[in-house]
């Protein structure tokens, strides 16, 4: 039941409503941060941002201009042609909606005008029981993507350290990837699984802690130390430099400590569809307007 077809038109139906409209989560987040922000021209660039999303949802046309690499993660029942489905579905989207063609050879710079290449786009697969297939597309943005920061430091840092880096990442990142950001951590692990890890940590919505008390604790400190730092909307000071922090771990080798941060600009873009066996499709992402 689950037809070429079907998937080529789910992942343009995704990448449609993820470029056109924000999570319900990350708008009310961006909702009470205008609300409760204290500094004028902030209050200002935070109020445009809103606009900016209202008038994208309204006219379904992308609400920037970067429309980001897109990043798929598929879970449940993997077949072996899904990531060529997934592939025709970029390709339609980008000339259908359309999407900017961000796709460039990194060293000639040559671009296929498709967003479709050799890696690109990069889909991460989590074979299980499950008998659907579920599939989440996120749009990256460079701005954001380029402020990436991975850092493998010794047990003896420990968790003051990790504190540092974070804070240090964010402060040297100032406007540059669109804040107010949302920071996906990774902790632990290999240097690819702490980078793997803060990608994933930035799907879980904004209003869901980590299910580890210690580390919903760290992230709520983070936030707050974060949004002390006076960054602020666009890096142009304010209350609000991050709309949240939200971190995954894994265990690491006995003599090393990494830690990897992945930043999501403001428009923290993502879109979940579930196909089921007989074919139906439920999208999953719950979207709402400023």
């Amino acid at each position: 039941m689950i037809t070429d077809s079907t998937v080529e038109e789910i992942v343009v139906s995704l990448l449609r409503e993820a470029t056109t409209t924000l999570p319900e989560d990350v708008v009310s987040a961006l909702i009470n941060a205008e609300m409760n922000e204290t500094n004028a021209i902030a209050k200002t660039q935070l109020r445009t941002i809103l606009e900016n999303i209202d008038a994208a949802g309204k006219l379904r046309v992308p609400m920037c201009q970067d429309t980001g690499i897109h990043v798929f993660f598929v879970k449940g029942k993997i077949t072996s042609d899904l990531e060529e489905k997934i592939r025709a579905g970029v390709l339609r989207a980008t000339n259908e909606i359309p999407l900017r063609p961000n796709v460039v050879h990194p060293l000639t710079r040559e671009n296929p005008g498709t967003n479709v290449a050799s890696g690109l786009p990069y889909v991460v697969f989590h074979p299980s029981a499950e008998d659907y297939v579920e599939i989440t597309v996120m749009p990256k943005g460079a701005g954001s993507e380029n402020m990436t920061a991975l850092a493998m430091l010794t047990p003896s840092q420990g968790l003051p350290g990790v504190k540092k880096f974070i804070l240090d990442t964010v402060v040297k990142a100032a406007g540059k990837p669109c804040p107010p950001t949302i920071l996906g951590i990774g902790i632990g692990g290999t240097a690819d699984e702490a980078m793997a890890l803060s990608k994933k940590a930035l799907l879980r919505p904004l209003n869901e802690r980590n299910a580890d008390a210690a580390l919903a604790d760290l992230e709520a400190e983070l936030y707050q130390a974060l949004n002390l730092t006076g960054v602020g909307p666009m890096g142009l000071g304010g209350d609000t430099t991050v709309l949240g922090v939200n971190i995954e771990l894994a265990y690491c080798h006995t003599a090393s400590l990494p830690i990897a941060i992945n930043l999501q600009c403001w428009a923290a873009r993502r879109a979940t569809a579930r196909i089921h066996p007989d074919g139906k499709v439920e999208y999953l992402t719950r979207r709402c307007s400023p």
